[in-house]
């Protein structure tokens, strides 16, 4: 019997969806959700129902000024380098797309 998809694995899949004019974009599971990746290039991270994706200098500033905080997978951890996406953009395809590839020049 196969396990039942998780909160998890719907946003995964609802973002692969949305990336799909990103070619090579696959995602493997890691940190206890996912890695998203493309072409072999380490961007984006779904976990507890959020995405995040890489950021750089230059790049963090539009998540922070957008309320976003880094990725914190646990009480000791925090990733700064990774950043949540601002829902407004993950529901709009066109968007998400410019900022998963300003994800991926930042890695």
């Amino acid at each position: 019997m196969r396990p039942m998809p998780s909160q998890h694995d719907g946003l995964k899949d609802f973002v692969l969806d949305r990336l799909v004019d990103l070619r090579g974009v696959t995602a493997r599971a890691m940190f206890g959700g996912y890695g998203l990746s493309c072409d072999g290039t380490f961007f984006g991270i779904v976990h507890k129902g959020r995405l995040y994706f890489k950021t750089n200098d230059e790049t963090r500033t539009t998540y922070v000024r957008s309320g976003m905080k880094p990725f914190r997978p646990n009480a000791k951890q925090t990733l700064k380098s990774f950043y949540e996406v601002p829902t407004d953009v993950l529901e709009d395809a066109e968007q998400l797309g410019q900022w998963a590839a300003g994800a991926v020049q930042s890695s």
